[in-house]
């Protein structure tokens, strides 16, 4: 079973419960954890981070939900075994889901199309120096 390096920011505002499936999601799109990989159980990584058993659970439902993870009664929960298709779909639907919350956001905030672009690509060529 692998210990997980997430990090929580009580203040921070995706909810907790977010900040662990995303930090789960990210090892598993990176590789960090393989498919059929242990995870620990909901109250080891609950004591780990110090925080509610409740939270972990609904961290770990909802990567169960989106098929990334697999609980097996008496064992333990699993990252699961899926195909690369379909991870390479999840992450980018992952991808899809934040950049439209990006552009409503910049919507709100006046920002337009070209502006858009133009941080993005700064802060993508930024990402590859």
């Amino acid at each position: 079973m692998r210990l997980l390096n997430i990090i929580i920011a009580n203040t921070a505002d995706p909810p907790i419960y977010r900040q662990i499936a995303d930090q789960i999601k990210t090892a598993v799109f990176r590789g960090e954890i393989k498919p059929g990989e242990l995870l620990p159980s909901v109250r080891m990584l609950a004591n780990e981070l110090q925080i509610s058993v409740i939270t972990t659970r609904k961290a770990y439902e909802e990567l169960e939900q989106e098929g990334l993870i697999v609980s097996l009664p008496g064992k333990g929960t699993f990252i699961s075994s899926k195909s690369p298709e379909l991870l390479n779909e999840a992450r980018f639907n992952a991808v899809e889901e934040r950049v439209c919350e990006t552009i409503a956001f910049a919507k709100r905030m006046g920002v337009g199309r070209e502006k858009l672009k133009e941080i993005i690509n700064f802060f993508m060529e930024d990402e590859n120096r």
